[in-house]
């Protein structure tokens, strides 16, 4: 927080000697962009600041159900990590699906709680100034982490005008957010504060959640491109209401918002410098990311440790270093236009410690695993577009890909008694990956396009070198550090009279296997190969210039390739998505959003013999502007909906249950109740 405290005092010395004003401003129009003509598939898409300012949003992670078919989610507490569902996939945290904003990788490797770990606690939603999406494995410029797609997030470069708001909401929800460009020393320097408390709907804890976001940006136009450097820091705690076994609900041992372990929560920090530089036909950025968190978890209560009970902390220490760039070649083959992009990028991981620990009460009893890890990539790509006609275009792609991981035991003989030096290693891998496009324009309103794509996601560094399991010193198999993914979609857009935009995909992906590290346990897990089909459509339609409307929904059957007698059914893929919602912008100053997301049932093991219930939710956001004033009011969870976030199915034990028993049961996070959040700002 320190460290918070001197960037804000040298912000505000900053701003007070500032004089001039005069910003010049880029409005993203988002989905009444024309992307007929430029697009490769039919699942990419643009959203804009304007979709997002009027979308009510309970919390940061849900600028991601801005992408068709997406359901952001939370199994704990605010602070962590939102969960994700797309495509048929339980995504966790983030893996299989990329995420980065101004070119910085949000997903997080070899991670403490999970491959791929995605917080977005750290991104200010008022401050994204674009949101492009990519569905698939089509794009050779994307690598780790999307087989099932990716986001790359703008933040702005210049505001038209600045902003001071104050929100309040129930179960002391407080936020203030400050934003403001100033014009000097040949550039503009945007910044934006945020600061936010809440306690949460919980019955027996508070949340106690403290956060702080900055973000400074000091952009340069230059003749033909523009130069910018940006400092982003976050800091967060919070306790947690993590999910509930259903037979304590039920033998009224707890309500639905109460928690078996009150004492959950974490702690995480994120403080990055980054540089992003365009001209001409060249662009190139670069990053330095410093994080930390500490998570405390329980999921089991008292089933592997009956006097202590199974509480854990995760630890993950880290710094992340990289960068890219790329060349777009404008020429032409035999009389027809034609670009060749070339392009490159690194990151290295210097993990000082990701760790597990057996807690009690948040106080450590010993350690499970610890390791320090360096986990290095390298990765370059060819894109090719020709123009064959007026109707025919063709995009092929291809990557290659180098990993490189260096993992070295911290923890000695675990509390286990297992020495674990055996689990250090080195190992390397690489992939080389093929993707392309064929679009076919029928006139100038629709489009058709047929894609085909390889990706690959990684796997934790300590799943490549693991030789003995830490719970019990058995020995352990390898995982392969890069999992290979196929996908391929048909699929067609039209952009009707400029009021209607709207997208038709039929989409496969198969995974080589699920293999996967399992944070919480310390060990690896092997699942099979997987398939996955779907349909996705999606409409926007701009009524008037005031009223509009969107519609979308995805479609997804999920199954294991290989037959096991435990069932074929993937647990957590959901089949049925759906969000639609009513959208208000009046000149006279009103304007709001009334949405609608749902998403089916779902199995939560491999035969389908339990499931999860369909949840449904409505939210509301209504507003109105006067003179430089803005006041809105949100309301989240509309029709108080008790239905679950979350539902998983897995062996527990409570206390006072018999000694040696386990328990199989539905664990299940509620929706938080309806609650009310005002907003006042000023604009100037």
């Amino acid at each position: 927080m320190k460290r918070l405290g001197w960037i804000v005092l040298a912000l505000v010395g900053e701003h007070a000697i500032a004089a001039e004003r005069e910003i010049e401003t880029v409005e993203v129009e988002g989905r009444r962009i024309n992307l007929v003509g430029a697009a490769v598939s039919a699942s990419e898409g643009v959203v804009g600041q304007q979709e997002i300012a009027l979308r009510p949003l309970l919390r940061t992670g849900e600028v991601l159900e801005l992408v068709p078919g997406m359901v952001v989610t939370q199994h704990s507490g605010t602070g962590k990590a939102n969960q994700y569902f797309l495509r048929g996939f339980n995504l966790d945290h983030g893996t299989d699906f990329a995420t980065s904003i101004d070119g910085m990788p949000v997903n997080m490797r070899t991670h403490g709680h999970g491959q791929g770990y995605s917080d977005l606690n750290f991104l200010i939603p008022e401050m994204v100034s674009q949101l492009a999406y990519k569905k698939g494995a089509y794009y050779a410029d994307v690598g780790d982490f999307s087989g099932a797609g990716s986001a790359q997030i703008s933040t702005s470069n210049s505001l038209d005008k600045g902003l001071v708001e104050v929100t309040v909401g129930e179960n002391a929800y407080y936020r203030l957010l400050a934003m403001d460009s100033v014009v000097h020393s040949g550039g503009t320097t945007t910044f934006a504060l945020e600061a936010n408390r809440y306690d949460g709907p919980w019955s027996d804890i508070e949340e106690d959640l403290n956060k702080v976001n900055l973000l400074l940006k000091h952009s340069i136009a230059l003749d033909d491109g523009q130069l910018s450097v940006a400092l982003m820091a976050y800091d967060n705690s919070w306790n947690s209401a993590d999910q509930i076994p259903a037979r304590a609900v039920e033998q009224g041992i707890i309500d639905e918002l109460g928690s078996i372990d009150d004492s959950l929560g974490g702690k995480s920090s994120r403080y990055s410098l980054n540089v992003n530089w365009e001209q001409g036909p060249w662009q190139a950025s670069a990053y330095v990311i410093d994080y930390d968190l500490n998570l405390w978890s329980n999921f089991t209560y008292f089933l592997d440790d009956e006097a202590n009970g199974d509480q854990f902390e995760q630890l993950d220490d880290r710094n992340i270093y990289g960068g890219q760039f790329s060349y777009l070649a404008e020429s032409a083959l035999a009389g027809r236009a034609m670009s060749n992009k070339f392009g490159a990028d690194l990151r290295i991981d210097d993990i000082n410690e990701v760790g597990l620990y057996h807690t009690q009460a948040r106080q450590r009893l010993g350690v499970i695993r610890s390791d320090q890890v360096k986990e290095s990539s390298i990765g370059m790509y060819w894109e090719n577009r020709i123009t064959w006609s007026d109707q025919l275009r063709s995009v092929v792609g291809a990557r290659y890909d180098v990993y490189d991981f260096d993992v070295s035991d911290k923890a000695g003989t675990n509390t286990n008694g297992v020495d674990l030096a055996a689990n250090s290693g080195t190992t390397d891998d690489q992939i080389p990956s093929l993707k392309g496009s064929l679009i076919y324009t029928f006139n100038d309103e629709w489009e058709g396009y047929i894609s085909a794509g390889q990706g690959f996601h990684s796997n934790d560094a300590r799943g490549t070198t693991i030789r003995v399991s830490p719970a019990d010193g058995s020995s352990v198999d390898t995982v392969d550090p890069l999992v290979r993914s196929l996908g391929y979609e048909l699929g067609a857009r039209g952009f009707i009279s400029e009021r209607i935009n709207t997208s038709l995909s039929l989409w496969t992906l198969e995974l080589d296997s699920e293999l996967l590290f399992v944070g919480d346990a310390g060990n690896t897990e092997a699942s099979r190969g997987s398939k996955r089909s779907g349909l996705e459509v999606t409409a926007y339609y701009h009524i008037t210039e005031q009223w509009s409307l969107d519609f979308e929904y995805a479609y997804t059957d999920a199954e294991f390739t290989d037959s096991a007698p435990e069932g074929n059914e993937i647990p957590g893929a959901i089949k049925n998505v759906f969000q639609a919602g009513l959208n208000a912008n009046f000149a006279s100053g009103l304007f709001g959003s009334l949405r609608v997301r749902h998403f089916g049932e779902r199995p939560l093991i491999e035969d389908g013999s339990v499931t999860s219930d369909a949840s449904t939710i409505w939210n509301l956001r209504a507003g109105y502007r006067l003179a430089n004033w803005v006041i809105k009011a949100d309301v989240l969870n509309l029709t108080d909906s008790d239905d679950h976030d979350i539902d998983y199915f897995y062996a527990s034990r409570l206390a006072g249950e018999p000694s040696g028993v386990d328990t199989d049961d539905i664990h299940y996070h509620v929706i938080e109740p309806r609650t009310v959040r005002l907003s006042v700002g000023y604009r100037f």
